[in-house]
């Protein structure tokens, strides 16, 4: 789904691309490697689908992935399983959209109560900062709703990554992720992860054939005392599992293929002409 400038509030109501371009345009402000990486797809011709948005925010009152997600079930996403984040300290459920044209939506929650004494008290303080009508009115594409000194930003980073960053950019998208299955021009996430390469993106792959990711972005963030560059948010790159088993199985029988044209060679070696593989 290409997301574009489609109007936040039809006749008093919310719609499903309005609060996804609400949370695509804040995303962008602090991973400016996403844009850049849309509009070279685009440029290629491609319309871009994403296949989930990631949201992050802190476990409580007002706040917690329940009331993140109201916005989006209000709009007809169903809520699916809960599990506990390989990230310590983190709980995370996701959204089945009500289209296949609209993405999954991922929630993952820092659950405050398994924090240090310390952490908790800062991260209590940012909370009671927050608007009265949160997040009725700012949904999940609000920013940062509190001050922040960098101080405790420090604290909560020597503590978890994940509670540093919702204190410092505020329950928001920390990334989206391009479905590289329905993308036009590239058989495969190793023909995209090279062309991106070659377009000057340095990228993570967790998984050659199934998933990888710019590397992380590193934007100035202003805190009550000072400002600082600090890291936000990444663009995934994702191909579907079943896709990607599939990619697997026809790197293993070409390897397998491979094997056994170089095994007949050394069986049958011929001389004076050029070697025949099978086709």
């Amino acid at each position: 789904m290409l997301l574009n400038s489609a109007t936040l509030v039809i006749l008093g109501k919310v719609t499903s691309i309005g609060l996804l371009d609400a949370l695509w345009t804040d995303y962008v402000a602090s991973t400016p490697q996403a844009e850049g990486v849309h509009h070279l797809l685009a440029a290629r011709g491609e319309l871009i689908h994403h296949d989930h948005v990631a949201v992050r925010t802190f476990a409580g009152p007002r706040i917690g992935m329940e009331a993140i997600a109201g916005a989006f079930e209000e709009l007809g996403w169903r809520g699916r399983d809960r599990h506990r984040s390989e990230a310590p300290h983190v709980r995370a459920r996701s959204w089945a959209p009500p289209d296949p044209d609209l993405p999954k939506v991922l929630i993952a929650e820092v659950l405050v109560d398994e924090l240090s004494p310390r952490a908790q008290e800062i991260i209590g303080g940012l909370i009671e900062q927050l608007p009265p009508r949160f997040p009725r009115d700012g949904l999940a594409a609000s920013g940062r709703p509190w001050q922040l000194t960098c101080a405790d930003y420090q604290v909560l980073r020597a503590e978890s990554e994940h509670a540093a960053w919702v204190a410092a950019f505020g329950p928001r998208a920390h990334h989206f992720s391009v479905d590289v299955r329905a993308l036009a021009t590239f058989p495969d996430l190793v023909a995209l992860d090279a062309f991106l390469i070659e377009h000057g993106f340095r990228l993570d792959v967790a998984d050659p054939l199934a998933r990888s990711s710019t590397r992380v972005d590193a934007v100035e963030v202003s805190f009550m005392d000072t400002t600082m560059r600090i890291p936000s948010g990444t663009y995934e790159l994702v191909l579907h599992a079943r896709r990607a088993r599939e990619r697997r199985e026809e790197v293993v029988e070409l390897e397998q293929n491979v094997d056994i044209d170089a095994d007949e060679l050394n069986a049958h070696p011929v001389h004076g002409g050029p070697a025949h593989h099978r086709g």
